[in-house]
């Protein structure tokens, strides 16, 4: 049985891709926008401290960012959400 299509909105296109392919591309979009939340965070918060330049804090974002279980945390809570959302769509629609 093959996978219904359904439209994936980015900027400036639409596309029709499988259901699956959807729920990747939005966890991936949530994922990265939760690292860039963290890290102006972190680089502000470093600049309200007074300790150390813009600089030095990027660096201790990327180096937070590519710990192994802060992505693994970041994806399981972008994969959380999404699915969450699609199953109460779902159960709102009477599926």
């Amino acid at each position: 049985m093959s996978d219904p299509k359904t439209v994936l909105i980015m900027p400036g296109k639409k596309m029709s891709v499988s259901r699956v392919v959807k729920r990747a591309v939005q966890m991936a979009v949530g994922t990265f926008l939760g690292a860039v939340t963290i890290g102006a965070v972190m680089i502000l918060n470093g600049l309200l401290s007074g300790k150390g330049s813009v600089l030095q804090w990027v660096h201790y974002w990327l180096a937070f960012i590519q710990r192994p279980d802060i992505l693994v945390t970041m994806l399981l809570t972008a994969m959380t959400t999404v699915l969450f959302i699609y199953w109460q769509r779902d159960k709102e629609r009477g599926r």
